[in-house]
């Protein structure tokens, strides 16, 4: 009972220095907290529309894929109208219907502006059946009554403000569809970002699936009183067990659903999880130093409590049940400001298109308790080393001093493991440099990310001797006998610079990580571009991946002041080497001219035969895999169509990162084996000018796909700068993740420094009594502040690079061989922690400013 009060009276006189520690907690508990409910709240929101929408059967193709899979010729697999006669008159069926549903399709307004989600929610057009409204009802006008007449969802006519009786067009393989909004239906549940359109039945499978007679699926309700599961059964049997129909119940189609989506919604959990990582690690330096200098500032405190007969555990214990109470605290708080930022991030969806509703959030019981867990545990760990130390105070020792001596160099120990450590890091970094596959140089790049590290943060107080000198040197020398002053508070405890270095060092090393390895990637595909891309233009879809419908294509090959237009595409196929192993594979099928618009290099044979009939490529890896060479003949079997048999007559170099890997043969010769109707449409295509006329070709480009704003036109120049784009919008998305650990380093470094003016509090008095002004009190604790600042910036951003640049070199076997190391964004983030150190002293500089110098000098310490 000693013990547990001695610990709250000891919390609670120092709650002020315990609350930035405190916050660290919060905020990373905040951010596991608020991870698991946001992602369990779109896991609740999809659970219920999946169940809401499936019927209590579902009849559908065998070939039909995944819920998410748009088909690859623009029309879904379907099955005969006549089987919605057969199934409707199975015992237990109270109703069957067909659903005509295609998500191959783009539908744009009046002025051509697409009126899909931009958030990769599909857009699906449908014809309305009894089973919409399980989920929907009618809000406004009516359900389309004929080819003219179409009916949006009330979440798309909000958003793009469309009313009843204006004009939409439909974009669908088999043709342009334009009709007018007959009515607008709201859902029932949360309709987490699809657009959604629906056509009367007839328009519907001659316009989305290109008969009359046909449906994707057959939607079946059960009589009362018949299990899903017995209904199955009986519709199996009715239909002779024919292998050509998959059938699902209520639950299993909705399964099927979840797991789809389940994918995609774990990427994003672990991923936000492994950020919430990095700021617990960082937290850890905070909590460490705020108990250290605690325990260091109670020394004598301590000497008395061991002098009246505490023992070493109970001292040991005290600090311990702090560290707990702290982590309660920390956490109670995080767990309840983790609902808030999932409600932060579920209105952050909405206004991107995402749409989730506040009804829905889900805190499941394991959540706070995950987060309680998690937020002590790390305090308490975080907390174990100061409480050891203070268990070890000498009584006598604790009373001969009233202060507490810093803990001098690092020991020898220390500093030994930490170079080892460092070492052994170096050593893996460089074996990853001289891999020969990726996937063993990856294992050599984590444990040389791992060792690296922790050799710097075990080496940390080594380094804060030598670096913090030398940047002493060029920062700090010029602000005369001020700077000196700071130099030295920064290196009187090495140990505690090199901790609140380490803390800002981890953040900033996977900010130049990555920042080396996005800018080589740039460098490297722009490389790629220049060396082996003729093309001038490229067509394809924005980024959904959609193919280019054929109407869009037959423009495309009118455009004047072009050369040749090349039509490229993807055909899913089993590939027979001649050793007999076959695989799931595919084969390019594309124009004689693609060779003029992406230059491959022939290791033996000649590329340009691969396009004459019955002939192919194959890539150097796959050819040295089977043993293949030219005039070997291998067996095609395309998923879409016949087997064929195909003669190599060219080798391929893979030292590429564009069609790497790449099969080649000509679109003719693999129409010849697979049905019109089935072909795949365009992948993308690509353009070359005439001479002098790129810019009238550029221009007429543009004008024919406006009608088509789901594909984009771009020349070499526009490629070049939306690939750059794209990883720089994700390399942001990471720098924001990672900024919740900056952030706690920053906090890291006002509790450093907050604790340190109160431990010199008399050596801060007997200053201001010999004559330093207020003004250079503050610049000494600002300039401390930058230092060490910029110690921590200067070890992160060395870690990064050396990382960054390992990890290039595994690019490097994937054809990403250029190196580019983002000087102005290193020197960018360097510049900007001096601002940062600045920001952290703001507080501490001004508290000690203000300290009444006489009081100061009468501290103990």
């Amino acid at each position: 009972m000693t013990v547990w009060k001695t610990s709250v009276r000891n919390f609670l006189a120092h709650k002020g220095r315990m609350a930035l520690s405190a916050v660290a907690v919060l905020l990373s508990v905040a951010f596991v907290c608020g991870t698991l409910v946001f992602t369990d709240t779109m896991n609740t929101t999809f659970d219920k529309l999946f169940a809401v929408t499936s019927p209590d059967v579902t009849v559908s193709p065998k070939a039909a894929g995944e819920a998410d899979e748009q088909p690859d010729n623009g029309k879904p697999a379907s099955l005969p109208a006549s089987a919605v006669q057969e199934v409707a008159k199975v015992d237990g069926v109270k109703k069957a219907e067909g659903a005509a549903l295609s998500m191959a399709v783009t539908v744009v307004d009046s002025e051509n502006k697409n009126m899909g989600s931009e958030t990769g929610a599909p857009t699906i057009a449908s014809n309305w059946t009894e089973n919409d409204l399980r989920s929907m009802e009618i809000t406004s006008g009516h359900a389309p009554r004929g080819p003219t007449e179409v009916m949006v969802d009330a979440d798309t006519a909000k958003k793009h403000k469309l009313k009843t009786g204006e004009e939409l067009r439909i974009i669908a393989a088999t043709g342009d569809i334009t009709a007018k909004i007959s009515g607008i239906a709201s859902f029932t549940v949360t309709n987490p970002g699809a657009a959604i359109v629906y056509l009367d039945t007839a328009t519907a499978q001659k316009q989305l699936l290109g008969a009359p007679d046909v449906f994707t699926q057959i939607l079946v309700s059960a009589e009362s009183g018949v299990s899903d599961t017995q209904l199955k059964k009986n519709i199996a049997t009715a239909l002779d067990g024919s292998g050509a129909y998959k059938l699902q119940t209520q639950q299993e189609a909705s399964e099927a659903n979840k797991d789809s989506m389940g994918a995609f919604l774990d990427v994003m959990k672990y991923a936000m999880l492994g950020f919430a990582g990095i700021a617990f690690l960082v937290g850890i330096f905070l909590i460490v130093n705020t108990f250290s200098m605690l325990v260091a500032q109670r020394t004598r405190e301590i000497g008395l409590m061991r002098a009246i007969g505490s023992s070493r555990k109970q001292v040991n214990r005290s600090v311990l049940v702090e560290a707990v109470l702290l982590g309660i605290v920390g956490s109670l708080l995080g767990v309840a400001a983790g609902v808030g930022l999932a409600v932060g991030l579920m209105k952050a969806m909405g206004a991107v298109g995402m749409e989730l509703s506040t009804g829905d959030l889900t805190v499941a019981w394991t959540t706070p308790v995950v987060g309680l867990v998690l937020g002590v545990v790390v305090t308490v760990l975080a907390a174990y080393i100061p409480a050891r130390r203070a268990g070890k105070v000498s009584p006598m020792a604790a009373l001969r001093d009233a202060g507490t001596p810093a803990d001098g160099k690092s020991g020898w120990i220390r500093a030994g493991i930490g170079l080892f450590l460092t070492a052994a890091g170096g050593a893996a970094l460089w074996a990853t440099s001289q891999a020969d596959k990726a996937t063993e140089g990856s294992m050599f790049l984590a444990l040389g990310v791992l060792l690296t590290l922790i050799g710097f943060i075990v080496i940390g107080p080594l380094l804060a001797g030598v670096v913090v000198r030398a940047l002493s040197v060029v920062v700090l020398r010029l602000f005369g006998p001020v700077g000196r002053l700071a130099e030295r508070n920064a290196l009187r405890n090495p140990r505690r610079t090199g901790a609140t270095g380490a803390a800002l060092m981890i953040g900033l090393a996977l900010v130049a990580c990555l920042s080396v390895v996005g800018s080589s990637m740039v460098a490297s595909a722009t490389e790629e571009l220049d060396k082996s891309v003729g093309a001038d233009f490229i067509v394809q879809d924005s980024g959904a991946g959609r193919p280019i419908v054929p109407q869009a294509a037959e423009a495309l090959d009118a455009v004047p002041h072009l050369e040749h237009m090349t039509s490229y595409t993807y055909l899913k196929a089993k590939i027979t080497a001649p050793n007999g192993k076959t695989e799931d594979d595919g084969i390019t099928a594309a124009d004689p001219t693609y060779q003029q618009d992406v230059r491959r290099t022939a290791l033996s044979g000649d590329l340009s035969k691969a396009y004459d009939k019955n002939a192919m490529s194959v890539g150097e890896d796959y050819a040295e895999k089977h043993g293949v060479k030219v005039g070997d003949t291998l067996t095609v079997a395309f998923k879409a169509g016949e087997t064929a048999k195909l003669k190599v007559v060219a080798i391929t170099s893979d030292d590429t990162n564009i069609d790497r890997g790449a099969m080649y043969t000509n679109l003719t010769t693999a129409a010849s084996y697979v049905p019109a109707d089935r072909m795949p449409q365009n992948v993308a295509m690509f353009g070359k000018a005439e001479e002098g006329k790129e810019k009238e070709a550029y221009a007429a480009l543009k004008s024919v796909m406006a009608e088509y704003p789901v594909y984009k036109v771009q020349n070499q120049a526009d490629f070049k700068e939306d690939l750059k784009d794209q990883i720089g919008q994700l390399l942001n998305i990471v720098y924001g993740l990672l900024a919740l650990a900056i952030i706690v380093a920053v906090l890291g470094v006002v509790n450093t420094l907050a604790l340190s003016v109160v431990e010199r509090t008399r050596e801060i008095g007997l200053m201001r009594a010999i004559g330093l002004s207020r003004r250079q009190l503050r610049r000494m604790i600002r300039l401390e502040s930058v230092v060490i600042a910029l110690f921590g910036a200067l070890l992160g951003l060395g870690l990064g690079m050396g990382w960054g640049t390992a990890a290039q070199k595994l690019l490097a076997l994937e054809g990403l061989e250029v190196l580019e190391i983002p000087w102005p964004t290193i020197l960018t983030v360097f510049a900007c922690s001096a601002l940062v150190g600045l920001f952290a002293a703001l507080v501490p500089a001004f508290r000690a400013g203000r300290m009444n110098v006489l009081n100061a000098i009468a501290t103990d310490g």
